[in-house]
């Protein structure tokens, strides 16, 4: 008689500016003033305006801080890629796929309008797309896509979703409250396996 071998299904997070939101960062549909700015073209026309744009991001993220939802999935080592250019998935612990980059240092804010992927603007290639494409791909049947906080306003959060159902994963979508849901959803889900 052959031993029952265990099998694991695998997590991957995708995230957006919902997860953050609970981290007192607005989400751009809330202030297309700042999305309406973020494009290449805005940026090489209009230095300074791009500049004093990307100053307000930089000074609204640096007072953020994780919340639960960040924290929960550093502590299940679940691999993250996400939409956000804040930097609390790493802060939390994760080594999160940053598909639109970061932010300027300090030391570069007064040529922010001249720099890519701080953050990748419309207009702009975004290199870790490939990379989120084959992540997503590798799921398999049984295993799950966390979508935690993501519209379906930019065509890579739908691609993505259809990607990892092709492949057989379960998609779940926790976009209400993430800073309580994703913590229930990950302790539900490791009973189960």
């Amino acid at each position: 008689m052959r031993a029952k071998e265990t099998v694991f299904m695998k997590i991957l997070a995708f995230t957006g500016a919902g997860i953050s939101k609970q981290s007192n960062i607005p989400t751009f549909m809330e202030r297309p003033d700042v999305r309406e700015k973020l494009f290449r073209t805005f940026a090489e026309h209009h230095h300074e305006a791009y500049n004093e744009v990307i100053r307000e991001l930089k000074a609204n993220m640096n007072g953020a801080e994780p919340n639960d939802a960040h924290f929960a999935l550093a502590e299940y080592k679940v691999p993250v890629i996400t939409m956000n250019i804040d930097g609390l998935h790493k802060k939390a612990g994760s080594d999160a796929l940053e598909l639109h980059g970061g932010l300027p240092e300090d030391d570069e804010m007064d040529k922010a309008w001249a720099l890519h992927n701080k953050p990748v603007l419309y207009g702009d290639p975004a290199p870790n797309y490939a990379k989120a494409y084959e992540r997503t791909a590798e799921l398999k049947p049984g295993d799950v896509f966390l979508v935690i906080g993501c519209s379906y306003h930019t065509a890579i959060a739908c691609d993505l979703r259809d990607v990892a159902k092709h492949a057989g994963a379960k998609v779940i979508e926790i976009q209400e409250d993430a800073a309580h849901n994703v913590r229930k959803v990950l302790e539900e889900l490791t009973r189960k396996n």
